[in-house]
């Protein structure tokens, strides 16, 4: 089995795979994004796992942007603690460092330990792509911030452990496909749509979710990228696109909105612990 993600050997996408899978499948490590969607899309890969939002930075826009332009379901959902260390080639010691290299995000999550240490910052593409760099330039005073398993795989020290702001820090990823999962009882479904520009429009479309009593557990907005000003709605609610009350907002739902695309149905990931 082969599934593909974002960044190099040892991203926390990797982690989400391992989580979702276990570990005897085959990883397709790709630049960006946008290969993870058209690897599997091209049937390259068989799955594809994505980030699509943060508990501390928010949503991961590119995500949703480019489910608008992939015609792939979303299979799975996952949520796995993020803990970031300070990795370094071995010889080097954290008084030695002067520079530090990660993905902005990762750099914005770890910022009051950084700014402690009064470290020069480079953001990059990838956690694990930074600790790759390291290794393969030799560089001796400069860090990066990645996974223990990216130090793992790359035979590099670790420098501080669990240098994020916040300990409540996950990460939810999607996993996609050609198809959506069979209902398990414990789903959820993601839905986009664009309501009409008349008073009340999208109000009118969440009543029909609260007057048969299922849950809303995420929704966002994103530009349409059309016209200015207009949004597209991403909307995550409880419950298996299959069963009654699902079919029935959703039929309603293609007949009152400007646009209503399915993402699919998937089982709930474990709620995460506080």
């Amino acid at each position: 089995m082969k599934i593909a993600f974002q960044g190099e050997r040892g991203a926390y996408s990797e982690n989400a795979i391992y989580t979702f899978f276990g570990e005897d499948v085959q990883v397709e490590p790709r630049k960006d994004l946008r290969e993870v969607f058209e690897s599997v899309t091209n049937q390259e890969s068989e799955f594809g796992v994505v980030p699509i939002e943060n508990s501390l930075e928010g949503s991961v826009n590119q995500t949703y942007d480019l489910f608008l332009t992939h015609n792939l379901k979303v299979r799975g959902e996952i949520i796995i603690r993020i803990s970031h260390c300070l990795i370094a080639n071995p010889g080097t010691t954290i008084e030695s460092v002067k520079t530090v290299y990660s993905h902005s995000q990762a750099l914005a999550q770890s910022r009051k330990f950084l700014e402690n240490c009064k470290f020069n910052l480079i953001p990059t593409y990838d956690t694990a792509g930074s600790v790759k760099m390291l290794k393969e330039k030799a560089l001796k005073n400069a860090a990066a911030i990645a996974s223990e398993k990216a130090a793992k795989i790359y035979d590099m020290s670790i420098l501080a452990r669990e240098i994020e702001d916040n300990q409540t820090n996950y990460t939810r990823f999607f996993v996609i496909s050609k198809e959506d999962s069979p209902k398990t009882g414990k789903d959820k479904t993601s839905i986009i749509f664009a309501a009409s520009h008349t008073p009340g429009s999208l109000y009118s479309t969440l009543e029909e979710f609260a007057k048969r009593r299922l849950n809303l557990t995420k929704i966002e907005s994103r530009p349409t990228k059309q016209k200015p000003w207009e949004y597209n709605f991403y909307l995550d609610f409880e419950g298996h696109r299959v069963e009654q009350k699902c079919k029935e907002v959703l039929e309603i739902l293609e007949k009152t909105t400007t646009f209503l695309k399915i993402l699919g149905s998937y089982p709930r990931a474990n709620q995460t612990p506080i």
